[in-house]
């Protein structure tokens, strides 16, 4: 699960409203407790952005499954989400990206928007832009242009129906005019071991900086896309940087660039379209259960679920007849392992609307318990188990969960996948690349077959990626593996970090023990 969380300066929020809403767009869903009016403008100015940055980048319209949206749960006060972070004090917003479930919680209002704050919407900006550079752009990035690209598209300014791009960082001015310099060669070819805290806050500064000059630098026209081009052809980091020419050149001419005076693009209403959007007050019920919904939506351990499940209970007796209440429930008598109850609430959602996406997963999901949980070898029943994920895919094609649980049964169940489910769990990485884990999955299934070629290309955006650092260098480990000896050789490396990392775990255990 690849995770990211931002420190902002405290300061106070705007009191909340009386009940939740909810907008859907092409992109988002978004839960706020504003009014609707209020609701929707947040929501056409999200659209506005995206809409931006495809005609500035290319990328023609989509619309993606409401299965497979950003779900944004921006709520009103900082203390929501510093509960939701855990605790954290210094956390004012954050996103995390997996498969089929992609979120972020932002606070609605907050700062005053001086020099060297960051507000929570240009938090969400710079997240959504990784998710978009994962969603569209199906390539390896080094972190500095990773960082960069997200830094350029955070500042972007939306008007009324024009949007502007490459609008001043000030939020990194002290990384740029008060941190020192980060030598070039470092910039372009970060070692994720020796990077101190001050060199990624650096990496974030100069990597705005150099994505700005490639981008909208008469001068250097065409080299950036150079650069990306060779990396993603299997050139190493130093080779593809040719494209730049002499970096010292470049080094020097970066430091009077951000002393000068920067241009920005406007992109004009007339070529910014959004698709509709829809906004409804939702439910007393839902209203009720939202809290739970927050605390499941960000990841429990098995003691909060244990403290969800009965609260979810109570208000689903009061509730039997609500599908967005009902499908709480069984999410937190899954969780917590309260398998019959799950099952009753999938069940009853089912009742009212048959071709619910998310009752069927549970449904699933609660027959895939059961058969753990009696070590079962029966395959006629690990086949009827699956059925409901295979019926789950058929509702929404573009939802990723329903291929990845079909594909997990097999493993459960102790057998081989079939090249159905292994297709089914390929295709569910093109609908969700932003899923760290399942990248993994997919790269190692590549490995298996044989597929050598395939296998490196899934794990070099993990291997280029600056956050995981273990999961970086785990995955430049199996790609020269790869490159040393095909698929048998990547997939030995594979097992054999696994089996010492055991061992290491093993041996903690015991020092501790």
């Amino acid at each position: 699960m690849r995770t990211w969380v931002w420190g902002l300066m405290l300061l106070a929020a705007a009191p909340a409203a009386a009940a939740w809403r909810e907008a859907r767009s092409p992109h988002f869903i978004i839960y706020s407790e504003d009014k609707p009016e209020a609701l929707r403008a947040y929501a056409e100015e999200l659209e506005r952005y995206d809409a931006g940055m495809r005609v500035l980048r290319g990328i023609p319209a989509t619309t993606d499954s409401p299965a497979n949206r950003l779900t944004i749960y921006a709520v009103s006060n900082i203390a929501t989400v510093q509960k939701l972070a855990g605790g954290n004090g210094m956390v004012a917003g954050f996103y995390r990206g997996r498969a089929g479930g992609s979120v972020a919680f932002v606070p609605r209002r907050m700062g005053g928007g001086g020099a060297g704050e960051v507000d929570p919407e240009e938090i969400l900006r710079h997240e959504y832009a990784h998710h978009f550079m994962f969603r569209n752009f199906p390539a390896a990035f080094p972190m500095w242009f990773s960082e960069g690209f997200a830094e350029f598209h955070a500042t972007a300014r939306v008007n009324d129906g024009s949007v502007d791009f490459g609008l001043p960082a000030r939020h990194r001015s002290m990384e740029l005019f008060q941190m020192g310099q980060l030598p070039i060669e470092t910039l372009l070819q970060p070692n994720p071991r020796r990077l101190t805290s001050t060199d990624v806050l650096l990496i974030y500064g100069r990597g705005w900086l150099l994505t700005h000059y490639l981008s909208l630098h008469p001068e250097r026209k065409g080299q950036l896309e150079a650069y990306l081009r060779a990396l993603n052809g299997k050139a190493s980091l130093d080779a593809a940087a040719a494209a730049f020419g002499d970096l010292k050149l470049l080094n020097t001419k970066l430091e009077g660039y951000k002393r000068g005076k920067m241009t920005y693009v406007r992109l004009p209403a007339a070529k910014i379209a959004i698709g509709p959007i829809e906004v409804r007050e939702l439910s007393d019920g839902a209203d009720a259960i939202m809290p739970i919904f927050f605390r499941s939506r960000r990841g429990v351990t098995e003691k909060e679920a244990a403290d969800l499940a009965p609260q979810a209970r109570r208000i689903g007796a009061r509730h039997p007849d609500d599908v967005f209440v009902q499908l709480r429930v069984s999410e937190a008598e899954f969780d917590t392992g309260n398998l019959a109850e799950a099952e009753a609430a999938a069940d009853r959602v089912l009742a009212r609307s048959p071709d619910d996406l998310y009752a069927l997963l549970y449904k699933g999901r609660v027959a895939v318990a059961r058969l753990l949980k009696d070590q079962s070898k029966n395959a006629a029943a690990w086949k009827e188990a699956r059925r409901w994920f295979a019926r789950a895919n058929r509702v929404d094609p573009g939802a990723p969960e329903p291929p990845i649980e079909y594909f997990d049964t097999f493993r459960a169940e102790g057998v081989e996948p079939t090249a159905n489910a292994a297709a089914g769990l390929k295709a569910a990485l093109k609908l969700a690349p932003e899923d760290t884990d399942l990248r993994f999955r997919v790269a190692r299934q590549w490995l298996k077959e044989g597929k050598a070629a395939e296998a490196r290309a899934t794990l070099a955006p993990a291997a280029y990626a600056g956050h995981g650092e273990d999961l970086s260098s785990f995955a430049t480990l199996i790609i020269r593996a790869i490159d040393k000896g095909g698929a048998s050789e990547g997939l030995n490396a594979w097992t054999r970090a696994l089996k010492e990392a055991e061992e290491a775990a093993e041996k903690a255990a015991k020092r501790r023990g």
